[in-house]
């Protein structure tokens, strides 16, 4: 099995998820007492969220680029960034290591498209739903998207950031979820995609009247289903490292 790298800490609380998801997929794939491959880099999240609030997505990178560097270093085969929000600098941490990043809204897309739907609603982060780093691959492999209004997308965002980053889950939010998925529902969304890794503590399949997408589950999937293709490490050809300076 090749060596699954997580860039984790954006929360804590949906990286320990990652955790146990790439390990039961593992599990399940191969039985008996495997277990996933895997480094973790978790970063502080209160820096991380101070460069997103004040606009300084370049040094965001930097420091996740940094990590993928570490990951990579420990040996890491791949690299995913475990969070939705932070794939808007998913190029510069590509562009800092030699080992594939594997694209959460890739995985997530492939998902959505092998259940033959194609209009989803999203939800997310204001940085997710309102930009087009996600948005735009999404729709650029054939999705239509459709995100709260105004009111709903401020109610999303203040829930992951106030409550279920800090490990808070409500019944009212839930509720208020419901809600929100009902109405971009009635939008016309046949399915709902759940683009912020935390938003899987708060609802489920059995919120929505329609599919939902939990982006983490189906990113640490595809990230297993990787691990268990081609030889095993440190079988077969060795794969290329960057030369020293």
């Amino acid at each position: 099995m090749k060596t699954i790298g997580l860039i984790g800490g954006m929360s804590w609380e949906s990286t320990a998820e990652y955790y146990r998801l790439v390990n039961e997929f593992t599990r399940d794939r191969l039985g008996g007492l495997h277990s996933a491959r895997c480094v973790l880099y978790s970063v502080d999240f209160a820096e991380i969220e101070q460069l997103q609030v004040q606009g300084r997505w370049a040094e965001a990178g930097e420091v996740l680029a940094a990590a993928a560097r570490a990951l990579e270093a420990a040996g890491a085969d791949m690299v995913l960034i475990c969070t939705n929000t932070m794939h808007k600098v998913a190029d510069r941490v590509e562009e800092a290591v030699s080992v594939p990043l594997l694209h959460l809204a890739d995985a997530t897309a492939e998902a959505v498209r092998a259940s033959g739907l194609r209009r989803v609603g999203l939800l997310g982060t204001a940085f997710t739903m309102e930009q087009d780093f996600y948005r735009g691959r999404l729709e650029a492999r054939g999705l239509e998207v459709l995100v709260p209004d105004a009111a709903g997308r401020k109610v999303v965002h203040q829930v992951i950031y106030e409550e279920l980053c800090l490990g808070i889950v409500r019944e009212e939010s839930r509720a208020a979820y419901r809600e929100i998925i009902a109405d971009l529902v009635t939008d016309g969304a046949e399915g709902i995609v759940l683009g912020c890794t935390e938003i899987e503590l708060l609802v489920d399949a059995g919120d929505s009247p329609v599919p939902v997408f939990p982006t983490a589950r189906l990113h640490a999937e595809a990230a297993v289903n990787a691990a268990l293709s081609g030889p095993p490490q440190g079988e077969g050809p060795q794969r290329g490292r960057r030369s020293a300076p």
